[in-house]
This record gives structure tokens, sequence and C-alpha cells, in this order.
């Protein structure tokens, strides 16, 4: 993981190296769709199954990991272990880790699909100061959900210094693949919970807010966004009667 970020040559280049699918890669960077992309990708978004039939569930899990988030990282790495648990009693979860820190530096994971591989990745990654990067988040789940039928997006972060409309974009791309984003929002800064309550809103996802350091709360949230990306709504509407993260949830998904 370590070393500077190499700039891909276009922006249609794979994020992360083929020969190393656990190893992160620098994401493309984000351009703005011409009218003749857009049309093509609409075309092709509504030419496809979001949830191919009997495989895993796919879920990108997304992170801030500027300065300020170094606990929350410790502590979602410590907690990812109960996504898989949650999803292993429903179905099977791929995960994509991606996440932003520095200068312009965003990376993506290949899929894993063990919890231990998973951690072992995280606890290699420190937080560096930096801006948001959320719309190449977006992007990456869009190229994905694309590619290979993400069924999910967990976002986990606590600001927004981005163009909302740009994001809202982006974010409108992925509803029409039907790929709902759960943003997920520590602290109560106002600009950042409009910008993820309208990111949730235009996906077909659910936006939650919890405390600072609150380790109960997240892993809550965080089981639910792994139910529904294994088992669909019946899965997280399952959990909802028993867990409070997924009640929070359900009644916002479309």
């Amino acid at each position: 993981m370590a070393g500077e970020p190499i700039k891909p040559k276009s922006a249609g280049e794979v994020a992360s190296k083929p020969t190393d699918q656990h190893k992160a890669g620098p994401l493309p960077e984000a351009r703005t769709s011409t009218p003749d992309d857009i049309a093509a990708f609409v075309a092709k978004a509504r030419a496809i199954s979001p949830h191919r039939t009997g495989a895993s569930g796919r879920l990108v899990f997304a992170l801030d990991a500027t300065m300020s988030r170094q606990p929350t990282w410790d502590m979602a790495c410590a907690l990812q272990a109960d996504m898989f648990r949650e999803a292993a009693s429903i179905g099977s979860l791929d995960i994509r880790l991606v996440y932003y820190r520095g200068f312009n530096e965003c990376r993506a994971t290949g899929w894993i699909s063990d919890s231990a591989r998973l951690a072992t990745l995280m606890s290699k990654i420190d937080c560096q100061g930096g801006n948001t990067q959320i719309g190449k988040v977006l992007s990456e789940a869009r190229r994905e959900a694309v590619a290979s039928a993400v069924r999910a997006v967990v976002f986990v972060g606590d600001a927004m210094e981005e163009r909302v409309d740009d994001l809202c974009t982006k974010a409108g791309e992925l509803g029409l693949l039907k790929v709902p984003v759960f943003m997920f929002q520590e602290g109560n800064d106002p600009t950042a919970e409009q910008a993820f309550r309208e990111i949730a809103r235009l996906t077909g996802g659910a936006y939650c807010r919890f405390d600072p350091g609150a380790a109960a709360q997240l892993r809550e949230l965080l089981r639910a966004a792994a139910a529904y990306a294994a088992g669909g709504r019946e899965a997280l509407l399952r959990l909802s009667k028993s867990a409070g993260g997924a009640a929070k949830l359900i009644g916002q998904i479309k």
C-alpha cells in the first residue's frame, strides 16, 4: 500500500491491477459526462439486471480516509467482519473497498470475500489530510455497477467539500442502475447532511447519522447494509424486526 499513487493513462483505465486483486489501486480522474456518454450509459443501464441470479452480493464499502477520520477508520476496520457474518446468514458477500485521502488520492481494492483479508488490508492504510473526493467514489461505484452488478454502496464520512450538483448527477446515474447508496454520516455537519441525504434519495438508498465514535451505532448500520447486499429488501426487512439499524434504513429504501 505504500508509495505514491500512479496517475492512469486514461479515464477508462482499470483502478486496480488484475494480478493483485486485493491491492488498492488509484482510481481514474472524474470527468464531466457528455450527452453521448449519458445516452450510452442509460441504454446500457436499462439492458442489464442489477442482481444476477445466483451471484454473491457485491457491496462497495467507501470510506473517507482524510486526517480527521483515523479513529473512525480504526473502528470500521474492527467492525467490517460483522458485515461478512451478517451476509453469511443469508448468502455470501464480496466487498470492494474504496477510500480517498491526502492530495487527490483515491484508491480501490479488488473484490474481497474474506473478512481477515479485508482487515489486514485496512490495517495497513493510514489516514492523511486532504479534501473530500466523493465524486470519485460515486464514479467508481457506477463503473463497477455496470461491470459486475453491485447491489449496494456504503459510504462513511463526516464532510462534503465538492459541488453538490455534480455529486447529484453521479448519484442519479446510480439510481438508474438501481444501486442504492447508504450514506452514513458521523457527526452533524449540516452541509454534509444536505448532500448525503440527496445522494441517498437519488439512488433510492438511505441516510443515517451516527454519533462520533459510536461503534454500536455504526455496527448496526453496516450489518443492515450487508443484509441488503446479500439478500435484498426482504433480508433487510427481516433484520429490521430485531435490529435498530435495519429499521432505520427500511423505511427510506424505495
